[in-house]
């Protein structure tokens, strides 16, 4: 009975809001009396809205003919106009008039778009894709939207289970940088040490950001470190945070996954409960606001431990962890005069976590039957805090435009284990322990002079800046007896029970360190439009890091229009990445398992008497050369291509080493010393090649009366170890130091190509959304040394949305509809245990959503 009144409730709201509405056309033009093809129109406070066609025109029906109207295109100054009548004309402005107004990453020019960039530039409507999508964090949205970004979920991986890595163009995930609102945003404090996805690398943890705080993401896809700094070597992702005000959005959203691979018979796993409310308020005459966000999300443990094998199993859990996130963030302006404001933004993101590591069975050796007479599996868990505070002031001093700030940001790990115990305490051990964990903070004061020359030839922009950088790291130890042997002193080697807790054991106070670092970087960027055809643009930056010493580096770009619809556009850059603090100081005693037998692994921190004596040198910063050549093209006023091909050489990159056993004719004795099986080793051992081509082709078509948005986008990636270096008493050792393996996990960063086909169709309150996502085949080298070849796959995204009411929108739909699962392989010799690594698009399958989101 509720059903059916629920029914007729919103059957009755649907035919009074039909019957209020009013058609309403108009046209969007430029300053030019230009056509704006595929500016945005929504009407404020709704979720009612429409996209101008081929001829700027739009049809969107309304409450009233005198409806607030919300107009935008990137490159453009978003406008409100209020419908006088059933027609409205607008001419959008140029985002160059006013301080503070759209500025695309790539440019430090206000008047620059992504349509005339010399760099290629994907802009994403956060808006867009979330309404129609099954993704719910950042780096999923990305991972399925953007061809170039890949990002998995890893399970068996320690601390990259409760942190995504993601990576730009193949490369690693410390090699691209972020930045919120234009600013550095600091760096998670973990570094990846496991999983076929950034191991030895550190990277920022973009999913601290909630979807809905932010307007778009634009991703510059070049070689970006003389205009921005540090890290820019494969490109720069800058979340834009949202500046609405006067209207709230709020939104739930639940999915669950098509459980074909379980032990028992539940249906569904990995529940999915994202809740977010979004709310600006308006400040003063002058554009001021204040935009909030409040963001909860909620994510289930998947099983794929079940997967069919002749060799069985290696662990009885196996998938996804547990997390449960909270956090709320903020964006505001200011204004303190005509020619100034003052803004601040940031949030604060707390996650917990807890994910499954091997599974220790009844007879293992480092079970104590009468704590778990059947085995058990340890559970590693995450206490993340995640915190980010930006303060400035934006003035014009003359014709110059000034940005003073000062960018604080924090990233602290606690580690613990649960479900486990310290074998050499016996019957009366804990079962749950505290193991340590790390914290990495950076401070930036940033001073940027930005002006823009109209009467030189047909424009000159000059930026001109200077920042000075702070890093802390500091990794702690965990309480005693999650690390400790507590077997009494003479007890026999062969008799020495298992220390430490078991699944992760603890930090070590010899492991703890401080360290901290400062830099100075300073920077002259400028765009000169020779005349309107030809934009050459050049920048060099200097920066003095206080523990490696200095870089200088440049970029040079250049942009023509061969005619009216087509443009060539190049960039050749050198760029550098400094080894993050954690790879340089990271220092861990850790279990890792081999063939399913646990060995005592030491990772030693690059500075400390073991890698000294063995002759490995100081981490120093990777460099690189990048080179891009693009066109771009409209052809006719609907059909938009993109085609960009790109270099990227990088000497000296920051590796994690393959490990060298006990046994070892060189540096087994000191192995031995030390009571540890393997050791491993962060040292700058390699230099690649990639060769690549991104491609991106986009059509609007008018259908009936709605409007088919299709795009066809695509990354073709080849990565090439091009050389390993060695050295100390590991000279000439090149396979043995970063072999076959090792260079089979930085190669498989990305698949070889993903192609990216959407279908976006909208018509009045209804819409559809079908996406084919191809990942090319991935080869990766299991503990046996045999080549894994995950074979290509293709998935496919369905979704429906459908305005119940001009505020009221429910979508549903599925990601992966035909359940597409990557190669299986043995569990005993995978990397994770399980039946595949995290490679493509997950290991999941289908999952199935519905969202509904009210906007007012």
């Amino acid at each position: 009975m509720k059903q059916n009144i629920l029914a007729i409730t919103l059957c009755v709201a649907s035919v009074s809001a039909f019957a209020q509405e009013q058609a309403l056309t108009g046209k969007i033009v430029d300053s030019a009396g230009k056509p704006v093809i595929g500016a945005t129109v929504v009407e404020k406070g709704t979720n009612n809205g429409t996209a101008t066609g081929n001829d700027g025109r739009f049809t969107l029906r309304t409450r009233t003919t005198s409806a607030r109207l919300v107009v935008s295109s990137i490159g453009y100054a978003t406008q409100e106009v209020t419908a006088t009548g059933s027609e409205v004309s607008v001419t959008l402005a140029d985002a160059s008039t006013g301080l503070g107004e759209v500025q695309i990453v790539g440019s430090r020019s206000q008047n620059r778009s992504t349509t005339d960039s010399p760099s290629p530039v994907d802009v994403i409507d956060i808006r867009e894709v979330t309404a129609k999508t099954g993704q719910l964090d950042v780096n999923q949205l990305l991972q399925f939207v953007a061809p170039s970004f890949n990002s998995n979920r890893q399970t068996g991986s320690d601390g990259a289970d409760h942190v995504d890595p993601a990576s730009l163009r193949g490369l690693g995930p410390d090699q691209t940088l972020v930045l919120v609102n234009g600013k550095r945003q600091h760096q998670s404090a973990l570094v990846n040490l496991f999983g076929s996805r950034g191991r030895g690398n550190t990277g920022t943890d973009l999913n601290v950001i909630p979807a809905a705080s932010i307007e778009r993401i634009e991703i510059l896809r070049d070689g970006a470190a003389a205009q921005y700094g540090s890290d820019a070597i494969a490109g720069v992702i800058n979340i834009v945070l949202k500046k609405t005000v006067d209207e709230l959005t709020v939104s739930t959203n639940y999915g669950a996954y098509d459980a074909k691979y379980r032990f028992d018979d539940q249906k569904f796993d990995g529940g999915n409960f994202n809740a977010n409310v979004n709310y600006g308020i308006g400040i003063g005459k002058q554009g001021g606001f204040v935009n909030a966000t409040l963001d909860y999300n909620q994510r289930q443990h998947t099983q794929r431990a079940n997967v069919p094998s002749p060799d069985g199993i290696a662990r009885r859990e196996y998938g996804d962890p547990q997390v449960k996130n909270a956090a709320a963030y903020l964006n505001a302006s200011f204004p303190v005069s005509q020619n100034a404001q003052v803004y601040a933004f940031g949030g604060l993101n707390k996650r917990r976590g807890d994910s499954y590591a091997w599974t220790r069975f009844a007879d293992d050796d480092r079970n104590v039957p009468a704590i778990y007479p059947n085995g058990f599996d340890p559970i590693i868990t995450s206490d993340i805090w995640d915190g980010s505070a930006v303060v400035g002031l934006r003035t014009k001093l003359g014709a110059w435009e000034l940005d003073l700030s000062n960018n604080f940001g924090s990233n602290r790990f606690e580690y613990g284990v649960e479900n486990t115990l310290n074998a050499s305490l016996g019957a009366s051990s804990p079962t749950s322990f505290k193991a340590g964990g790390f914290q990495l903070q950076q401070d930036v004061i940033g001073l940027s002079a930005t002006r823009n020359y109209k009467t030189v030839l047909q424009g000159f922009n000059v930026a001109v800046g200077a920042e000075f950088r702070q890093e802390w790291y500091s990794l702690f130890a965990g309480e005693e007896a999650s690390y400790r042997n507590y077997d009494p002193a003479g007890t026999p080697d062969s008799l020495r029970e298992a220390a430490g807790s078991q699944g992760f054991p603890g930090y070590q106070p010899t492991d703890a360190i401080k360290a901290n670092r400062n830099n100075l970087g300073a920077y002259v960027d400028a765009e000169l439009n020779v005349t309107q055809r030809w934009l050459v643009a050049a920048a060099l930056r200097y920066e003095h890091y206080s523990d490696f010493g200095s870089t200088l580096n440049y970029k040079v770009s250049t942009r023509y229009n061969l005619t009216e619809f087509l443009t060539l556009r190049g960039t050749y850059s050198t760029g550098f990445r400094a080894p993050s603090l954690a790879q340089v100081n990271f220092n861990s005693t850790f279990t890792n398992f081999i063939q399913g037998q646990p060995v005592e692994v030491l990772l030693a921190r690059n500075n400390s008497a073991v890698t000294r004596k063995l002759g490995i040198p100081s981490l120093k910063q990777e460099t690189s050369n990048s080179a891009n050549i693009g066109l771009t093209s409209r052809i006719g006023s609907s059909l938009s291509l993109t085609l960009d091909g790109y270099y990227i050489k990088i000497d000296d990159r920051v590796v994690l080493t393959s490990q060298f056993s006990a046994d070892d004719p060189v540096i087994g004795a000191d192995l031995q010393a030390l009571n540890v099986g393997q050791a491993q080793f962060f040292a700058n051992a390699a230099s690649t090649k990639s060769l690549g081509l991104d491609v991106v082709l986009s059509h609007t078509l008018g259908l009936n009366t709605g409007r088919l948005n299709s795009t066809l986008a695509a990354n073709f990636n080849r990565l090439r170890i091009d050389r390993v270096q060695t050295s100390g008493r590991l000279a000439g050792r090149e396979d043995d130091f970063f072999g076959p393996r090792e260079q089979a996990f930085v190669k498989a960063s990305a698949p070889p190509s993903k192609i990216n086909l959407t279908f976006d169709y909208q018509m009045g309150r209804f819409g559809a959304l079908l996406r084919f996502v191809r990942f090319a085949e991935v080869k990766l080298i299991d503990y046996d040394g045999m080549e894994q070849v995950y074979d290509s796959r293709t998935t496919t995204d369905l979704s429906l949305s459908y305005a119940l009411t001009s505020h009221l929108q429910l979508s549903v739909g599925s990601s992966n509809l035909f359940n597409k699962y990557p190669s299986f392989f043995n569990p005993q010799v995978t990397e994770t245990g399980g039946a595949w690594d995290p490679v493509q698009m997950g290991s999941n399958g289908r999952f199935y959503f519905a969202k509904l989101q009210a906007r007012f």
